[in-house]
C-alpha cells in the first residue's frame, strides 16, 4: 500500500469508537486504531487457530533475518530517514490540523491527487521513507483506552511522529515490557507485533502521523515477509492498514 492509498481516503477524519476502543468521550478521529478481537482463543475456527500458529513461526523467521534490531522500542539513529519528519513535523501538524476544520474536509470520492495535494509537506516527508508501506494521520480521543493487541506481522515496523500531544494528564503506549510517551516533534519506532496497549488520560486528543515500513531483511526473512504481505494484502488489506 503506498502513502496516496491510504491518505486518499474520502475523509480523513472520522470516529475511533470501533468495538475494540473503549473510552469516555466521543470526539471525531483519524483512521482507526481497532483492538484485536476479545472472543477466547478456544472459540476461534480451527483455520484462524493454524494461520495463527503459521503467522508465528514466520515471524521467527523474519526476526531471525533482521537487519535492525528485534526490541519492542527501536533505536531512532538506526532510521536515519527519521530525521526529515522532525524537521518538518510542524508543517506536517499544520496539514493535519487543516484537515481537521470542516471547511477543510474532504469531499466524498476525492482523488488520491486531491488529498496528496492537501498535504504537500507530508506527502513529500513520507515519500522518503524507505520501503513504505502506508502513512495517516491518526489521533486518539480524550478518556481512550485501546485494549493490548498484536500487530499482524514482524515484516511491518511502526513509526509515529508526535504533532499534537496534550499535557493536561499522561497519555502513553505499553509495548511489551516498555512504557513510552509521545512528544511533538518527535518520532517514536516500536515493533507492533510485541502485545501492546495505549491510554489517553487527558482532556486533549493526540494526533500523530502513523507510518508502517517494511523492516529491512536478509533472506530467508525477506522472501517470507515479502509473501506474507501479499497474501494479507490479497485477503484482508485492512488487517495491515
Amino acid at each position: 500500500m503506498t502513502v496516496g492509498a491510504e491518505l486518499g481516503q474520502s475523509s480523513l477524519w472520522r470516529d475511533s469508537g470501533g468495538s475494540g476502543v473503549r473510552r469516555r468521550v466521543r470526539v471525531p478521529d483519524v483512521n482507526v486504531i481497532s483492538s484485536a478481537s476479545t472472543a477466547g482463543k478456544a472459540d476461534r475456527p480451527l483455520v484462524a487457530r493454524i494461520g495463527e500458529h503459521l503467522s508465528r513461526a514466520f515471524d521467527y523467521v523474519i526476526a531471525s533475518s533482521s537487519l535492525v534490531a528485534n526490541d519492542p522500542v527501536l533505536d531512532v539513529r538506526d532510521f536515519p530517514w527519521t530525521a526529515g519528519l522532525r524537521d518538518n513535523w510542524a508543517a506536517i501538524r499544520e496539514e493535519a490540523i487543516r484537515l481537521a476544520r470542516p471547511a477543510g474536509a474532504l469531499p466524498g470520492g476525492a482523488t488520491i491527487e486531491h488529498t496528496l495535494a492537501r498535504c504537500p509537506h507530508t506527502a513529500v516527508a513520507v515519500a522518503r521513507i524507505p520501503g513504505l508501506h502506508s502513512a495517516s494521520f491518526s489521533t486518539l480521543a480524550p478518556g481512550a483506552h485501546i485494549p493490548e493487541r498484536r500487530g499482524a506481522t514482524k515484516g511491518l515496523i511502526t513509526c509515529h511522529l508526535g504533532l499534537i500531544i496534550p499535557r493536561d494528564g499522561d497519555v502513553r503506549m505499553r509495548v511489551h515490557d516498555r512504557t513510552v510517551r509521545w512528544a511533538e516533534g518527535e518520532t517514536l519506532v516500536f515493533d507492533d507485533t510485541y502485545r501492546h496497549e495505549v491510554w489517553n488520560d487527558t482532556n486533549g486528543t493526540r494526533v500523530v502521523l502513523l507510518i508502517r515500513f517494511e523492516r529491512p531483511l536478509r533472506n530467508p526473512g525477506k522472501w517470507i515477509a515479502d509473501m506474507v504481505l501479499r497474501v494479507a494484502r490479497r485477503s484482508d488489506p485492512a488487517r495491515l492498514s
